[in-house]
């Protein structure tokens, strides 16, 4: 049997919300315990006081296979993953064509089989994600979809969105909702306001989004199913959430990495690596949801990883391509909000590792004895400039390149097998 002892490690427990010193023993592939001593034989690796914390689980990245694999395939972006400490990717089914059928999320499946981090799916919520159809979601949860979703395009249907949510609760499948109202939203590429109106870019209200998020929690509180928010990104929608949370709806939300750490005035003159969707938000709203993260009211922090090639960011801003790769700058980006005083080290990883694992029923996310040995080593303090061009994926697109940042993973373990570096 083989075994590893990280001593002298600096550990984070999102599940016990602790971060203090001490050793963690992994044996075969999984972890035996915390403050155990080596086996005779065992592999010791010193952290030298280096953060030690489950792999990130990463819920909504895009990865360009099938349609699009020159943005993004399957080894770029688990190698991407690797390097930033994410350990397992659940990527959405907005590829080319969609992941809408039992067979073609078997393929991707087979396809992903190979890259060095965990791969698993969720699968489209209605066929061709045109809102016209459901699919058939016993099959595909039997084929393995962790949950269902249309990704960036609601379900303008509210009759057919029920029929989805009301066959998906007698199955117990999750549905992941983008709450934001479609005709609201349509070509928007800025948040209403003074800069947006400043720089003549088309603008959307945050109300879009409390009017999408409004039907769907009704169509929830109508069915009973499971449900959860890809992105809550304004203050104004947050009340809503607290109320369906406090009438025992099994609801939760998640927002991007970010939305967390930027703002609308980050576009700055047209820069179309600030262009998302939904777009960025005000810092008063900013600052609201690392709070709402604070008190557990969002659940899930995530990158979001969108892969865009050059030609498609090189346009006007309002017609460039939304998104932004994340995979391998989603954990520096948070150690922004950890320097900031804003989250602690245990609050991150509760909302990058435990809660996307308690939520998808994934067995990683935890320091536990018996929990997969997916970790991450990381230097939450080491500085570096970020040259987009370093960075492993296929497409190039982050907000980040040339920002200042802090936090260098320093080593990634899939299972107990180095997948990224292995040494503090």
């Amino acid at each position: 049997m083989s075994a590893t002892l990280f001593t002298n490690a600096r550990l984070i427990d999102p599940e016990a919300q602790t971060d203090a010193p001490g050793s963690l023993l992994v044996r075969d592939g999984v972890i035996e315990g915390i403050g155990l001593d080596a086996p005779e034989g065992a592999a010791v690796i010193d952290c030298n006081g280096r953060a030690l914390a489950p792999g990130i689980i990463d819920w909504g990245a895009k990865i360009g296979e099938p349609g699009e694999r020159h943005k993004e395939s399957f080894r770029s972006a688990g190698l991407a993953a690797a390097a930033g400490g994410v350990t397992t990717i659940v990527a959405r089914p907005d590829t080319l064509p969609p992941i809408d059928t039992p067979e073609s999320l078997e393929f991707v499946t087979r396809r992903a089989a190979d890259a060095p981090v965990n791969i698993r799916h969720m699968a489209a919520l209605t066929k061709a994600r045109e809102g016209r159809e459901m699919v058939e979601i016993g099959f595909l949860t039997d084929a393995g979809a962790v949950a269902f979703t249309d990704g960036v395009r609601q379900v303008a249907d509210t009759r057919l969105l029920s029929r989805c949510m009301t066959y998906a609760r007698g199955l117990g499948a999750l549905i992941v909702g983008h709450p934001q109202d479609a005709g609201l939203s349509r070509g928007a590429a800025a948040t209403s306001g003074k800069f947006a109106s400043i720089y003549g870019i088309p603008a959307v209200s945050p109300v879009a989004e409390v009017i999408g998020l409004d039907r769907d929690l009704a169509l929830v509180a109508m069915t009973g199913c499971r449900w959860h928010a890809d992105q809550i990104t304004t203050a104004r929608a947050l009340p809503s959430l607290r109320r369906a949370r406090e009438a025992g709806l099994d609801v939760t939300a998640g927002i991007s990495i970010h939305h967390l750490t930027l703002n609308e005035y980050d576009v700055g003159d047209y820069r179309t690596f600030f262009r998302f969707t939904p777009p960025l938000r005000s810092e008063d709203d900013r600052l609201a949801m690392v709070q709402a993260v604070a008190d557990g009211l969002i659940d899930v922090i995530a990158s979001f990883h969108t892969p865009q090639d050059e030609e498609s960011k090189r346009l006007p801003f309002e017609a460039a391509a939304p998104g932004a790769v994340g995979l391998q700058t989603l954990l520096p980006a948070a150690m922004r909000l950890y320097h900031q005083g804003g989250l602690s080290l245990p609050q991150l990883w509760r909302a990058m590792s435990l809660n996307p694992a308690k939520r998808l029923g994934l067995p990683g996310g935890r320091l536990s004895a018996g929990a997969p040995a997916d970790l991450v080593l990381f230097d939450p303090d080491a500085p570096f400039v970020l040259d987009r061009f370093t960075l492993l994926s296929k497409s190039k697109n982050t907000p980040f390149d040339g920002a200042r940042m802090e936090g260098r993973v320093l080593g990634t373990w899939v299972a107990g097998r180095c997948v990224f570096g292995g040494q503090p």
